[in-house]
């Protein structure tokens, strides 16, 4: 048996009403039409719901032992319905990204705050963590999207690139850095470096580059942290190797930014969602907002 709301939603006009004519007009149909849901309904249940006179419609037994049932299915599915619709609205209206720190605090707080402001009813949460506890974020569904340099594909994850950050070299300086320069990587041969712990996915590819290029192994201390990172450079403990999405965060220390050329390599950066997620609204204003200005980020 297949009743369907239209059937039931007929059915118990009529009961209201007690008229063809005038629950036809409720319902927004023709009375040809109204009358055959009913006559479908009858067919399935095998009885008369109604007795049907020139003068008045009148339920029969089976009528009104039907409609206390109808009624309560009608008002428990459209109870359900409100509730999912409202789920879906406030999921619609709210965005929730999940980041590696650096990003977080540099890259991201300008590019919200203009976002919240063009989507003041879109509640915005950003969730600092880091890549690996991003990826797990994203797959939980804490998070509607994640951002970062996702080198390998993760099962159940979906990664789109958005820009990409070429590499470049920090080093001391005596004022605040104002515009990134241009060196090779001939010039880091000799110099004393630090770096990410060699397991990062980031030193990985500096690593390979400098074999690559012939140029000798320092020795090399390793931090977890582009931050930290940052800072000991700005001490004199090295010379340090990162992306330029690492430059508004160089910014306010006394360090000099150069772009490592001959050759000049970079980076992708990605954005991963959850495979077989929707897409609201929110993740692609904003998606799109970090696309166009991910360039003017990068050196």
């Amino acid at each position: 048996m297949n009743i369907s709301t239209r059937q039931m939603r007929a059915f118990l006009a009529v009961m209201r009403t007690g008229s063809f004519t005038r629950a036809a007009e409720q319902a927004h149909m023709t009375q040809a039409g109204l009358s055959l849901l009913i006559r479908e309904l009858e067919n399935q249940l095998g009885a008369r719901l109604f007795d049907r006179t020139t003068r008045s419609v009148q339920p029969t037994p089976a009528g009104r032992k039907l409609a206390p049932v109808v009624e309560r299915a009608l008002l428990e599915l459209d109870n359900v319905t409100d509730d999912i619709g409202a789920q879906g609205l406030a999921a619609r209206r709210q965005l929730r990204i999940a980041a590696t720190p650096l990003v977080s605090s540099h890259l991201l707080p300008q590019l919200l705050a203009g976002f919240i402001a063009d989507h003041p009813d879109t509640r915005v949460t950003l969730i600092d963590n880091s890549l690996g506890d991003v990826e797990a974020a994203v797959a939980s569904g804490e998070a509607d999207f994640g951002l970062g340099f996702f080198f390998q594909r993760t099962p159940g994850l979906m990664r789109t690139p958005i820009g990409r950050f070429a590499l470049m070299r920090v080093t001391p300086a005596d004022a605040l850095l104002a515009k990134p320069g241009r060196a090779p990587w001939s010039s880091l041969a000799g110099q004393r470096r630090i770096g990410l712990p060699p397991d990062n996915p980031i030193q990985k590819t500096i690593d390979a580059q400098l074999v690559r290029l012939g140029i000798a192994q320092a020795d090399t201390q390793a931090v977890h942290f582009f931050g930290t990172l940052i800072a000991m450079a700005e001490a004199g403990f090295g010379t340090a190797i990162m992306p330029t999405f690492a430059l508004s965060a160089c910014r306010h220390y006394r360090v000099r930014a150069d772009v490592l050329t001959h050759p000049r390599v970079s980076l992708g950066f990605y954005r991963i969602t959850k495979r077989g997620a929707g897409e609201t609204p929110a993740m692609m204003a904003f998606t799109q907002r970090l696309t166009s200005a991910l360039p003017l980020m990068s050196g």
